[in-house]
């Protein structure tokens, strides 16, 4: 996740964002970020095979999520020459071209050897990324969690968020358009 933030970083320190441009991308931060909190207080990874909550949608809510804080920041931070598309298209690239296929080679057998028969029906069940609108799969109940978010340190990525909202907010009102 660092090398993740150090790949945001640059673009932020060169960001030369404009109040539309915040508000054209602050939506989907802010959508990725809540996916992510409400996915991070349904999971104990490996542990319990996770079926509520926005895991009854997508099987990679987080990673969901994290597509569309990658992408608002990327509209919101508005790069001299329009360089932001760049590396929005390169961050896709990259997400779908390599990231999420070795995802999806690696992690059902982990989760298979955790828990057998179930796991393998719910992969069959529930979409990869794309959430679908009706549930094909019985919930686990159990209700979101306060303690299992913090457990999965989802707080440190709002923390992250908000401070990279609240720079490019700082430079969009103090920094003259370029």
């Amino acid at each position: 996740m660092l090398a993740a933030w150090g790949i945001v970083a640059v673009p932020l320190a060169f960001a030369r964002p404009t109040p539309v441009w915040l508000a054209a991308g602050l939506p989907l931060v802010v959508a990725g970020e809540a996916l992510r909190l409400w996915a991070a207080g349904h999971l104990r990874k490996t542990v319990e095979l996770a079926t509520a909550g926005p895991y009854r949608h997508t099987r990679n809510p987080l990673y969901l999520g994290r597509l569309a804080i990658f992408t608002g920041l990327c509209v919101m931070a508005r790069l001299p020459s329009g360089l932001h598309w760049l590396l929005l298209a390169a961050g896709w690239a990259i997400f779908f071209g390599y990231y999420l296929p070795r995802k999806e080679r690696v992690e059902p057998a982990r989760l298979r050897e955790a828990h057998g028969e179930i796991y393998e029906r719910y992969r069959a069940s529930v979409p990869v990324l794309f959430p679908t609108a009706r549930p094909r799969f019985p919930t686990d109940g159990r209700p979101w969690s306060a303690r299992r978010c913090l457990a999965n340190r989802e707080h440190w990525m709002l923390a992250a968020l908000l401070a990279a909202v609240a720079w490019l907010v700082f430079r969009a009102y103090s920094t003259p358009p370029a």
